[in-house]
């Protein structure tokens, strides 16, 4: 039998780390012994447990070590993290570590550094001339950087339960969407003023849906209230708005009647926008004077557009390189407390890949198995609801205040 000793420490048990870590052991034909075992007395305390993990061969050992190492085990006695030299461009070195979307650090110069801009599938590399560690993609790693391999010195954190009262974020534990009750929009509004007032950022991803169900003035009048501090769509929904605000239509078709109004529209606001410089060029130049484009230039807010390959016209401020996309979504995402999305088709899976696990989000959907398939991200704290944005977004708008934030009382 090949045997290795690890530890973990947090809310072992209210947060299920511990079931988990003894269901993978078990499911992957491996066997424990508890060594030592110390549980918190008072809510705050973190419980301490020591295991000694047994497997029938090393590669079957390994193996149920790699998922205990990524749901927060680090083995005892923690040794340095192992660097090896990017070869080239775009390629690690063998072994890489592949990351998780949880909080990470990793164990070099007898010290736990914080890996910075964590997110899911991507590479730990090493600045040695400032000493910073952080997460980038594969295809980003430059030829010389130092990378981490293997799992040595690399502790993983999954977010635990919260333990106080967490309001819409209650429902995060059930494995199925929910459906867009008053109640849980009303929640979310006021989850969405706490963010604001306490100075964290939401971000919210959206898509062309929003302005074919007629309800981008919901949008455009949240964003007017302060409660959008990143707004990250596709070309759709930004070129649809201009659409709209011209000439009354999306995709040729009347949003409020519904009657055929012109294919030629969608074409002629997309060359409207080129002609006037793009979207802050039709904002100021007055040729936009309402919606969410104006909204969004005028608030000053981030805003990153995301061509797509069903596009049939581009905006100038599109962008068309889809790792370009990713650093500016992952640069963004810093201090990003609450993600909204809202039939967010080609935004959607950019902002969910970059996702830290400790990032509340929500995510409306009329299709339940894309709500669902966010389910399985790893954010601590999510909800999928079962929703069309036309019955969504107004009750949403209705329920924040109608003053800017920064204009509520304190």
């Amino acid at each position: 039998m090949y045997s290795q000793e690890i530890e973990v420490r947090g809310h072992l048990i209210d947060s299920m780390i511990l079931s988990k870590i003894f269901d993978r052991i078990m499911d992957m034909g491996g066997e424990f012994e508890v060594v030592e075992f110390s549980i918190g007395r008072r809510k705050h305390e973190h419980s301490h447990i020591r295991l000694l993990v047994r497997a029938d061969g090393k590669e079957r050992l390994d193996s149920i070590l790699k998922e205990l190492y990524r749901i927060g085990a680090v083995p005892a006695g923690v040794e340095e993290a192992v660097l090896q030299i990017a070869p080239a461009d775009g390629v690690p070195p063998d072994g890489f570590y592949v990351t998780t979307n949880h909080p990470t650090q990793i164990y070099l110069g007898g010290r736990w550094i914080d890996v910075r801009d964590i997110s899911a599938y991507g590479v730990i590399v090493y600045g040695s001339e400032l000493g910073e560690v952080r997460c980038k993609p594969t295809w980003s790693v430059k030829k010389g950087e130092l990378v981490v391999i293997g799992d040595r010195g690399i502790k993983v954190s999954p977010p635990e339960r919260p333990r106080e009262g967490i309001g819409i974020f209650e429902f995060m534990s059930t494995p199925t969407p929910k459906m867009a009750t008053p109640s849980l929009i009303s929640s979310l509004a006021e989850e969405m003023m706490e963010v604001e007032e306490k100075g964290g950022r939401i971000m919210v991803a959206a898509g062309s849906a929003v302005v074919h169900t007629g309800t981008a003035d919901n949008l455009a009048s949240i964003i007017h209230k302060g409660f959008v501090d990143v707004l990250v769509s596709g070309n759709g929904l930004m070129l649809h708005d201009i659409e709209y605000r011209l000439y009354g239509t999306s995709m040729g078709i009347s949003v409020r009647s519904g009657a055929e109004r012109g294919y030629g529209n969608h074409v002629r606001a997309a060359v409207r926008a080129w002609k006037e410089g793009g979207l802050r060029g039709l904002v100021e130049n007055g040729v936009v004077r309402e919606g969410i484009v104006y909204e969004s230039v005028t608030s000053g807010i981030d805003t990153v557009i995301v061509a797509g390959a069903e596009d049939e016209a581009l905006l100038p401020d599109a962008i068309t390189d889809v790792k370009e996309a990713q650093r500016r979504i992952a640069k963004l995402i810093g201090g990003v407390e609450l993600v909204l999305i809202l039939a967010g088709s080609v935004a959607a899976p950019l902002v969910l890949g970059s996702l830290p696990s400790t990032v509340k989000l929500v995510l409306v959907d009329i299709n339940p198995a894309v709500a669902i398939r966010m389910l399985g991200k790893e954010i601590a704290q999510s909800v999928g609801v079962i929703s069309d944005v036309a019955s969504f977004l107004p009750l949403l708008d209705d329920g924040l205040p109608k003053l800017p934030v920064d204009a509520l009382p304190a």
